[in-house]
């Protein structure tokens, strides 16, 4: 099996939700990338979700939209990605990495070029949010056939044919953005998307991870409740935003150990 689907068995065997953290390669600085991954992996994440910077990155709100200028600024681009993760491998060789982008980035070196590369890297999966699931299917394969994952999203608006489409195409998991709008935005209706969820289950068997929307333990502990991954990303890039180059591995692992609690408790 992947890192990914030994993650979910493991977590399934013991009535347990992955946490699954978000973070933009290269932000607040490339130097600190690779020590917030084991920071993160320490205080409780079961899998990593790496945010590839991108200059129009339109599923983001603000605040992971500053976060991928001031990966910019540093010139902070695939290939450097692509190289933090080599370096978290050569401590870590458990924790799943999901890398999270654009099309544009793999456009520009072709598909299997970027498979080759992804797989050089020893990527588990990967979220490219706008490759539309009627178009990819060359895409999908070049990953498949490198035993990397290719996530797709589910929204509040996806029609039921498409939801179909798309967990044909998915394998490591599928991911429900549970708010119509993007990452960072307004506050999660909890009992529409334990609807949403029950929906997408009766047609996959692959595990359901929930994102955008969640801000705090008490919305992770909901999320964990229904769901078999909770993703928390600009609850994460707030705090590193907010923290010095002193205090940001601290400020992280604190909120981190909040979150890991809260998800742990929730189906205890």
């Amino acid at each position: 099996m992947s890192r990914i689907q030994t993650t979910f068995a493991t977590l399934k065997q013991h009535g347990k939700t992955a946490l699954v953290p978000y973070i933009t390669a290269g932000d607040p600085h490339p130097k600190h990338t690779v020590n917030l991954m084991h920071t993160l992996v320490k205080c409780g994440a079961d899998m990593i979700e790496l945010g590839v910077p991108f200059s129009d990155p339109m599923a983001d709100g603000p605040v992971i939209q500053r976060a991928s200028e001031r990966a910019l600024k540093h010139k902070v681009g695939l290939t450097a990605v692509l190289q933090m993760v080599k370096d978290f491998r050569a401590v870590d060789q458990k924790t799943p990495i999901i890398l999270m982008g654009y099309a544009n980035p793999i456009e520009a070196i072709g598909a299997k070029a970027f498979a080759d590369r992804a797989k050089a890297a020893d990527v588990d999966g990967v979220i490219t949010v706008d490759y539309p699931p009627e178009e990819c299917a060359v895409y999908v394969q070049e990953l498949r056939s490198r035993d990397i994952d290719p996530i797709f999203l589910l929204s509040p608006t996806t029609e039921p044919s498409r939801v179909d489409l798309i967990v044909k195409q998915a394998s490591g998991f599928v991911y429900y953005v549970s708010l119509k709008g993007v990452t960072g935005a307004a506050n999660l209706d909890i009992n529409e998307v334990s609807g949403r969820v029950a929906e997408i289950r009766k047609k996959t068997n692959l595990p359901v991870g929930v994102g955008f929307g969640i801000r705090d333990a008490a919305t992770a502990k909901a999320t964990a409740a229904i769901a078999d991954a909770v993703v928390v990303g600009s609850r994460i890039v707030t705090t590193i935003e907010s923290s010095t180059d002193e205090n940001l591995l601290h400020n992280v692992a604190a909120l981190m150990t909040e979150l890991k609690t809260a998800v742990d408790a929730a189906k205890q």
